[in-house]
Order: structure tokens, then sequence, then C-alpha cells
């Protein structure tokens, strides 16, 4: 009886020490993502990964208990594994990715936590192994130039548990190397936030990536 009353205790105040914070979250990729905060997803890019020009931010307030762990997968669009898009047309090319994203206070407006190169990234998708690739009138993927590579992504990679120690660093990128489009302007962005990606913004087309807040 004593230790089930000493475990209810410990649970009690475990929940009453819990910190929970309401944050608004302004998020831009070029092309699509979706945000898991501890493991639940908090938003979707409201941007089918199939469209082409998709460069919208979105906005969106949730509740978290911190510290927590923010987990972002982002990809830039391609038509196939190859890598590439407008395939068969004049301007057939591979594509360049970027994130960008600021977690505020919901109710004091005050920054808590940003993209920069403090966080981690894991690419899972990079095509084509070989740029001419994108120089090839009938290119296929997985062929010759237009191989490609793959990573398994981890089942529980959003997780707070999850040990992302072995991830490379986020690589930061300039605004003329990203040259972001539709919808970057429409949000104050904080001088501390960055866009970021991998290092290679061509080439890595999924990322995910991990930040943490509170800890």
């Amino acid at each position: 009886m004593r230790m089930i009353i000493a475990m209810a205790l410990s649970i009690g105040a475990s929940i009453a020490n819990a910190d929970t914070q309401n944050l608004t979250a302004d998020v831009w990729v070029d092309n699509w993502f979706a945000m898991y905060a501890n493991g639940e997803l908090v938003i979707e890019d409201s941007v089918s990964i199939t469209t082409e020009r998709s460069f919208n931010a979105e906005t969106t307030t949730f509740s978290i208990e911190t510290p927590a762990v923010i987990a972002i997968v982002a990809k830039d669009f391609k038509e196939n594994d190859s890598g590439l898009e407008y395939i068969g047309k004049r301007k057939q090319q591979m594509g360049d990715g970027g994130l960008i994203a600021q977690f505020r206070d919901a109710d004091s407006g005050k920054i808590i936590a940003v993209t920069d190169d403090n966080m981690r990234c894991l690419v899972v998708h990079r095509a084509p192994l070989d740029v001419s690739c994108a120089k090839q009138t009938n290119p296929v993927a997985g062929e010759g130039a237009c191989a490609f590579e793959i990573t398994e992504t981890p089942s529980d990679w959003m997780m707070a548990s999850f040990d992302d120690s072995k991830w490379p660093a986020a690589t930061i990128h300039s605004e003329s190397d990203v040259s972001p489009k539709q919808g970057y302007d429409r949000i104050s962005w904080d001088s501390s936030a960055q866009l970021i990606w991998s290092d290679d913004l061509v080439q890595d087309n999924t990322i995910l990536c991990r930040l943490e807040i509170g800890g």
C-alpha cells in the first residue's frame, strides 16, 4: 500500500510540474512539409507535394509540454525518383529545397525556437546521383546518371525519445542560394531564424529535421 501511494504521489507531482506552452509556429518549405511535436502530427502543408510550384507559408498555434522535440519532414518537389522536375520539357531540371521555421509563445510573442544549425537533419532521398541526368533526353529513374539513393526512415524518428546524435547538423543557406518565393515574404521572420537544409540544396530531395524546445 505504501508503494502504491508513493507511486501515485510521484505521478501526481510529475503532472503538476509539466510545463504546457501554447506556441505559434510559422513554417515555409520549398516545397512541402509535415511537422510533429513530441511525435504527434501538428500540421501538414495544405498544398500537395504533387504541386510543382508550392511555396506557401503555414502558421498554426498548438499546445505542447516542454521540454519537447519538433520534427519536420521536408520534401522538394520531384516528378519521380530521378529527382527531376519538368521532365521532357525545355526547362527539365533538378529542383532545390529550403526550410525555415520559427516558434513563438502564443501569448507574449516571444521567440522560443528557430531553425538553425543546432538542428539535426537526415537525408532520406538523394537524386540524381549524377547531375548530368538533368541533361538527358529520356531520363529514367534508377538508370545510369539518374540513379538515386534512399535511406530508410526510422519509424520513431519524430518521437522525443529518438536518438538523433549521429545525424548531421543542419546547414544554413542564404536567401540568395534558396531564392524563397511566394509565402516567404508574408511572414515577419525573426533575425535568428535561418534557412536550412542539408549541405546540398539540389540533390537532396527529402530530409528529416529535429529541434529541441525548452531543453
